[in-house]
């Protein structure tokens, strides 16, 4: 429960700010590079919504990734949306450990983590990044 009475979910959120920030993914860093992306559930109440994405990034001519994770806040207000991100390099990891370290990051961001995240396989296709920005506008 939140000071203001109301419990994570309530209220309209921000249905366009899970989009801006995948669309930001891809301006900033380009379909290409992105191996896969973690969307967590965001943290909602009233108006105003906080959110993770992870992702791991190819690392040319290594079998590593490069993990970084963008966290957003958004909210409605009377003169429209206010949005802010962080994107943060995170470091790098072997393809094999990326769920456990995905975990790590989930922990770590208690404050902006409500579940269990949704893992998008965009492996270097920028078709399927266009697809999960297209379902993204649509999502909450």
């Amino acid at each position: 429960m939140y000071p203001n009475g109301l419990k994570n979910g309530e209220g309209p959120g921000v249905p366009e700010a899970r989009a801006r920030a995948l669309s930001e993914l891809g301006e900033r860093i380009g379909a290409e590079e992105i191996d896969r992306i973690w969307i967590f559930p965001p943290i909602v109440r009233g108006r105003r919504e906080r959110g993770l994405l992870a992702l791991s990034l190819y690392r040319e001519g290594s079998p590593n990734r490069s993990l970084m994770s963008l966290r957003y806040i958004a909210e409605l207000t009377g003169r429209g949306v206010e949005y802010t991100s962080d994107l943060v390099d995170e470091g790098d990891v072997t393809a094999d450990r990326l769920p456990r370290v995905i975990a790590g990051v989930a922990r770590r961001s208690e404050d902006t983590v409500t579940g269990d995240p949704r893992l998008v396989k965009i492996e270097g296709s920028s078709d399927q990044l266009s697809l999960l920005l297209a379902e993204g506008s649509d999502d909450d």
